[in-house]
């Protein structure tokens, strides 16, 4: 009888749980090809393991224990999915065998997905498990090559890349283990594609750049309305080179999500800021996250990035509904019979629609065929609450021939960057707490009810015109809200201490498309 333990993980949302591998050898009469029972909820993939780890470790140059081979995931209670487990399952099986010593595993963990032939496949979520490794305590991981530059992020821990079996065995097996993996901070992070999309590009759209650079300053949402043809696409791609530079933190967030995902395809900390444009048969599974053990949606992909939502109407109603929670909380909640998990979803909602189903209404060219009840129709299916968590919205009209055939130069992404982190930096400097409390709001946009009347107080005229706004356009409790914190923001490009009633009228001519354009 042999009894082997090593180290494994699993993958919860875009946490990990450490998973102890137990491999048990009794013999057997009377069979004459070995039994191999899986216990511990294993799923299909993880029972399919054993015609894997048998052929990798004949293939190696090993022979599979005629013995009955008992494996069981611990703790049984959480049920393991994917072909991670198994390298730490194989190296159990070798391990009871006697054909390797014990000597460096019980602080290794160990994670990858074998081929026939022993090599060593990538895996998803391999940052998750190394932060969850070195804060178990393990002193070292073993992983798949492809997912070497994501585990290396992490620093207090050795990382050992391997290709195959063989390697890892051969590791296992020195008396004194070589230098782990290392890379300079350059490689960690991946490469940004030179010549991509710039705001140079766009001709006229003044009033929609505006509005684009607020929304970039403070983080808020944005809803562009305007005819086909017009820019509103070409605008919304070049959102996230205004944008600021991911902090380490953001970073590291960011390719957690994209690493569970398995969207990182080998590179290490994310670099820029993601983009998502999710098409309109999306599901609210798809758009929110949801499967039988949840995964993230594209709320959380988008998480410290920008959601981009074209043509807003045709997305299924559903799916719309069910923004409302990640916009207003910044996270993503899955409820499942067996589990509930919650996915980070702080993004930057950047939406963009027609004005009528032909796309014509109230241009000055083209004339609009749709009927006024056609019209309701199409505006209806986006809802008065969720056009109330959108902060901005602005009208994108035609673009004229003298602007399009013009040769006026346009104001450059770096440029308007540059006015955004500095605004960014006030905003910052403005949160940043003396009293040890952990920050929870990073711009205008996520200020609290407290926090906003504290940094957004009005003066008299300005009070009486937000008054004055709110009878004429009904607008909501939380439309004043977001009024408020469109000003602050408006406030913070001009580097002024106070907002004044020309910021408070700029924000509420971003309001009123809501209640007005179709009217």
């Amino acid at each position: 009888m042999a009894l082997f333990k090593t180290f494994g993980a699993a993958i919860f949302g875009i946490d990990a749980r450490i998973v102890q591998v137990e491999v048990h050898l009794t013999p057997h009469s009377g069979e004459q090809q070995p039994i191999v029972t899986m216990v511990g909820l294993p799923d299909t993939a993880v029972r399919e393991s054993r015609e894997r780890i048998r052929a990798a470790i004949a293939n190696c140059g090993y022979s599979f224990p005629s013995q009955r081979v008992t494996v069981n995931l611990a703790p049984a209670g959480l049920r393991k999915e994917g072909a991670g487990f198994d390298l730490p399952i194989a190296v159990g099986v070798l391990g009871a065998m006697g054909d390797i010593r014990a000597r460096h595993v019980p602080d290794t963990l160990f994670v990858g997905e074998l081929s026939l032939d022993g090599q060593v496949r990538p895996v998803k979520g391999a940052l998750s498990m190394a932060l969850k490794a070195r804060e178990s305590g393990k002193r070292r991981i073993v992983l798949p090559t492809d997912n070497a530059l994501e585990a290396a992020v992490v620093r207090g821990i050795a990382t050992y890349p391997a290709a195959s079996l063989a390697e890892v065995i051969a590791l296992l097996e020195s008396d004194e283990l070589p230098p782990p993996f290392t890379a300079e901070d350059s490689a960690l992070f991946g490469a940004v594609a030179d010549g991509g999309p710039d705001f140079r590009d766009i001709r006229g759209q003044l009033h929609a750049r505006r509005a684009l650079e607020v929304a970039c300053a403070g983080g808020h949402n944005i809803l562009m309305i305007g005819p086909p043809g017009s820019g509103k696409t070409m605008l919304a791609r070049r959102i996230p080179t205004a944008l600021p530079p991911l902090t380490f933190e953001e970073a590291l967030d960011v390719t957690r999500i994209h690493s569970v995902a398995g969207l990182t395809q080998g590179q290490g900390l994310a670099r820029e800021r993601p983009f998502r444009n999710p098409h309109v048969t999306v599901s609210d599974a798809g758009l929110i996250g949801g499967g039988a053990t949840p995964r993230p949606g594209e709320v959380s992909l988008a998480h410290h990035g920008v959601l981009f939502l074209d043509e807003l109407p045709e997305f299924d109603r559903n799916a719309l509904e069910a923004l409302r929670q990640p916009l207003e909380d910044g996270k993503a909640t899955i409820s499942r019979a067996a589990m509930s998990l919650t996915f980070p979803a702080r993004f930057m909602l950047v939406a963009a629609m027609n004005p009528c189903p032909c796309g014509f209404f109230n241009d000055q060219t083209r004339e609009c065929q749709c009927t006024p009840a056609q019209i309701q129709r199409y505006v209806a299916k986006i809802s008065g609450p969720l056009l109330d968590r959108i902060d901005i919205h602005v009208d994108v009209p035609a673009v004229r021939f003298q602007e399009l055939a013009g040769d006026a130069p346009s104001e450059d992404s770096a440029t308007i960057r540059a006015r955004v982190i500095r605004a960014r930096e006030r905003q910052l400097a403005r949160f940043q707490s003396g009293d040890g409390a952990k920050q929870t709001m990073f711009c205008n946009a996520h200020l609290t009810p407290r926090a906003l009347r504290r940094y957004c107080k009005l003066d008299a005229t300005s009070a009486r015109l937000l008054e004055t706004a709110m009878a004429r356009l009904g607008l909501s409790a939380r439309a004043y809200d977001r009024i408020l914190k469109v000003s602050r923001t408006i406030a913070d490009l001009e580097d002024a201490a106070d907002v004044a009633s020309h910021h408070v009228a700029e924000a509420i001519q971003y309001r009123s498309l809501d209640r007005s354009y179709w009217q």
